[in-house]
């Protein structure tokens, strides 16, 4: 399944900052750490620049990720017209049949964050919910059999 390419602002803007982190401050702080451990002399058993050449290649293979990344990327702004169901960016209240309650934002696959309560739109527990509203019943395909869950509550966090 094909990673989707929502995202919303806050999640661009932190990658942008990333991006901007590495390439100018990062970056030209490992480049000139590795520049003066090779002006040491034998590279072959110097750490410094053995380590600086890998952090190099990391930085720079994260940068052109997120380069890439946030070409492709679409942020999705809140609008009015979404109140009442659940799309992109909603937060939802969740009720199972032991009446346990949990919290999900709907977030893209690039900013989803399990400490946080944000779940991908690719979940399956995502793509149930789309388009439903509150007293909703949904039915998810978990790995330990099939759930059904309540939509108690469903609220979006403005700009």
């Amino acid at each position: 399944m094909a990673k989707s390419n929502h995202i919303t602002r806050a999640g661009w803007q932190a990658l942008d900052q990333e991006l901007k982190y590495l390439w100018k401050d990062e970056r030209p702080k490992v480049t000139q750490a590795v520049s003066d451990a090779a002006a040491l002399g034998d590279r072959s058993e110097n750490a410094e620049y053995i380590y600086g050449k890998r952090r190099l290649r990391e930085i720079d293979r994260r940068v052109r990720f997120l380069t890439k990344r946030l070409e492709a990327l679409q942020i999705v702004d809140y609008h009015p017209s979404q109140e009442g169901k659940v799309f992109f960016g909603a937060w939802v209240e969740l009720e199972n049949d032991q009446e346990e309650i949990k919290q999900y934002r709907i977030v893209g696959c690039d900013e989803f964050d399990p400490a946080k309560q944000w779940i991908s739109i690719d979940s399956p527990v995502a793509r149930a919910l789309i388009g439903k509203e509150v007293d909703d019943e949904i039915q998810v395909d978990t790995p330990s059999g099939k759930i059904t869950l309540y939509i108690n509550r469903i609220w979006y966090e403005k700009a």
